[in-house]
């Protein structure tokens, strides 16, 4: 038997492979062992640069494009940034009239679901 670890959606799981001798064999159900979360990658923010309306996450995907930069005038409804899940591109948008106070992600980021994104004023 082998002893791997293996990492899915930022979770860690060891799991035990039996090695056969070239025959297809039924698994038997092996108990699993509590999963361990893996940390996060995350961009940080520049200290106080956090905005009081946070833009998260509605799912997990992967980032697109970053369509705007701190400091940019947004009305509601513009679109922020596209992130791809399943692949679709789906855009993003300011949830209100402000100004974007931090893009908290990079082009190529994966991110899960509820993850702050970008902060406005």
């Amino acid at each position: 038997m082998k002893n791997y670890t293996i990492t899915v959606n930022g979770t860690v799981y060891e799991v035990c492979v039996e090695e056969g001798a070239g025959a297809a064999v039924a698994a038997a159900p092996v108990a699993a062992a509590a999963p361990k979360k893996a940390a996060p990658k995350k961009a940080a923010a520049p200290a106080g640069a956090q905005g009081d309306v946070k833009i998260v996450s509605p799912m997990p995907g992967k980032i697109l494009k970053t369509n705007l930069s701190a400091g940019a005038a947004v009305k509601k409804g513009d679109v922020v940034l596209v992130l791809e899940a399943m692949k679709m591109e789906n855009e993003i948008v300011a949830p209100q009239d402000g100004t974007l106070a931090s893009v908290n992600v990079t082009v190529g980021q994966s991110v899960e679901a509820g993850e702050v994104l970008a902060t406005m004023n």
